[in-house]
C-alpha cells in the first residue's frame, strides 16, 4: 500500500498543464511527505484526488485524505469516518477537515470542534504553523478530541424483537446501538472493509498433470510480474525523489542567477549614470578649449602669462580664486615662519602674533570659499535641470 501511496502521489504531483494540481512548485514535496507520512501512521487514510467547490462556486481538483480515525470511546475502539482537504496554500496554511457520516450516523449536536456541516475546527489546525505541523500530527490530534468527546452518533432506530438488553454491534456500519435502558450514545464505526475475492489458483486441484503443470506456470509467471513489478515500482520511485531533489537544486540556481541580474544591472545603470556624468564634464572641457584656443591666435604659448590666461567667468568664482590663492600663500607663510623660529632667526612672541594673525584670515578666506562653492553648485545644478536630457546621454 506504502508504495501503491507512493506511485500515485508521484504520478498526480508530476502533472503539469490545465491537469496540474494548484500546488506552488517548491511546496509539492513536502505535500507528498505528508501525505506518505500520514498513510504509513494510518493507513485508513490514503490520498486521492477530488474536486472541491469554493463558497463563491469556484471548482478545483485538490488532493484530499479519505478514510476513518481511530479513537478509544469508554474503553472501546471505533472509527470516526473524515475527509481532510489539502487547499491550494498548503502546507503554509492548515487543510480543512470534514466530518464524513454515513446514513445510519447523525452528527452531535453543539459539538465544541464540529459545526452542524461536518466542519472540523480543532485548535490544532487553528494553531498551525509550517513546517512544524503535518499530517500525521493532525490525525492523531483528532484522535485525540475525538476519544474524548466523538462527533458522530448512531441514529436510534425503533424497537426491535431482539429481546437482548446489552448494546449491540451494527455488523453493517460497525456502530454500537443503545439499548432502552442506556443512558450514553456509542460512537458511530464505518464498516470495515473486507476481500472476498480469494486468492489466484485456490480450490481444489485436478488430477489432471496438464492442468497442474499450466497452474504452476502460471502461478510463476505471476509471481515473476509481480517482482518485475516491485523492481520498476522501486527504480520509478528512486528516479522520481532524484527529480525532485535536482528540480530543488535547480530553484535555488535560478533564483540565485536571478539574484545576480539584478545585481549586474543595478551596476549597469550606475556605471550609465557616471559615464553620463564624464561625457557631461568632457563636452564643457572641450567647449572651454575652442573658445580659449580662437582668442589665443598666433600668439606664442610660451609668452602667456599665467596669472592673465585664467580669468574668473563671474563674481563667485572671483572670490573662490581670490580666497583660494590667499589661503594657500598664508599656508606658505605659515611653513616659512616655522622654519624661522626653529633656526631662531624670528623671535618667539613675533612668531606667535604673526601665526594668530594669518590663522583669523586664512580661516575666513576658507569659509568664504567654501560658502560661495555651495552657492555655485546650486547654481550649476538649477541650470542643469532647466536644459532638460542632453542629446550626449544613453538611449
Amino acid at each position: 500500500m506504502s508504495q501503491y501511496t507512493q506511485q500515485f502521489l508521484n504520478s498526480v504531483l508530476s502533472q503539469g498543464g490545465p491537469a496540474s494540481l494548484p500546488y506552488a512548485e517548491g511546496m509539492k514535496w513536502h505535500v507528498r511527505q505528508h501525505l506518505v507520512h500520514l498513510a504509513e501512521a494510518y493507513p485508513n487514510l490514503q490520498p486521492k484526488t477530488a474536486v472541491f467547490t469554493h463558497n463563491d462556486g469556484r471548482t478545483v481538483n485538490l488532493l484530499q485524505a479519505d478514510g476513518t480515525v481511530p479513537i478509544t470511546f469508554q474503553g472501546a475502539a471505533y472509527n470516526i469516518p473524515v475527509i481532510i482537504w489539502l487547499m491550494e496554500s498548503y502546507p503554509h496554511h492548515a487543510p480543512m477537515v470534514f466530518v464524513n457520516p454515513t446514513r445510519d450516523m447523525m452528527i452531535k449536536r453543539q459539538h465544541p470542534f464540529v459545526s452542524p456541516n461536518g466542519v472540523v475546527s480543532v485548535p490544532y489546525i487553528h494553531s498551525w504553523v509550517f513546517p512544524s505541523s503535518n499530517l500525521a500530527e493532525l490525525a492523531r490530534n483528532l484522535s485525540h478530541v475525538f476519544g474524548r468527546d466523538p462527533p458522530l452518533y448512531s441514529q436510534r432506530k425503533s424497537p426491535n424483537s431482539n429481546p437482548n438488553p446489552n448494546p449491540n454491534l451494527n455488523s453493517n456500519y460497525g456502530s454500537m446501538n443503545s439499548s432502552v435502558g442506556s443512558d450514553v450514545a456509542r460512537p458511530a464505526i464505518p464498516p470495515s472493509v473486507y476481500s472476498s475475492t480469494p486468492p489466484y489458483g485456490s480450490g481444489r486441484l485436478t488430477d489432471n498433470p496438464v492442468e497442474v503443470f499450466r497452474k504452476n506456470a502460471i502461478n510463476q509467471l505471476v509471481e515473476s510480474l509481480n517482482d518485475d513489478i516491485r523492481a520498476m515500482r522501486k527504480s520509478r520511485e528512486g528516479g522520481m525523489e532524484g527529480l525532485f531533489s535536482a528540480q530543488a537544486e535547480l530553484r535555488n540556481h535560478d533564483e540565485e542567477l536571478r539574484s545576480g541580474l539584478k545585481e549586474m544591472q543595478d551596476e549597469k545603470e550606475a556605471l550609465e549614470q557616471q559615464l553620463q556624468m564624464v561625457l557631461m564634464n568632457t563636452d564643457i572641457l572641450e567647449g572651454w578649449l575652442r573658445e580659449n584656443e580662437s582668442k589665443l591666435g598666433s600668439n606664442n604659448v610660451n609668452s602667456v602669462n599665467v596669472d592673465e590666461a585664467f580669468q574668473p567667468c563671474d563674481a563667485l568664482s572671483k572670490q573662490i580664486l581670490d580666497s583660494t590663492a590667499s589661503d594657500m600663500a598664508a599656508e606658505d607663510t605659515l611653513y616659512a615662519l616655522d622654519k624661522a623660529v626653529q633656526e631662531g632667526a624670528v623671535p618667539f612672541d613675533q612668531y606667535m602674533r604673526n601665526v594668530r594673525l594669518l590663522s583669523r584670515n586664512q580661516f575666513f578666506d576658507r569659509a568664504l570659499a567654501s560658502k560661495a562653492g555651495a552657492v555655485q553648485m546650486q547654481g550649476r545644478v538649477a541650470s542643469m535641470a532647466s536644459r532638460g536630457r542632453p542629446q550626449y546621454a544613453l538611449s
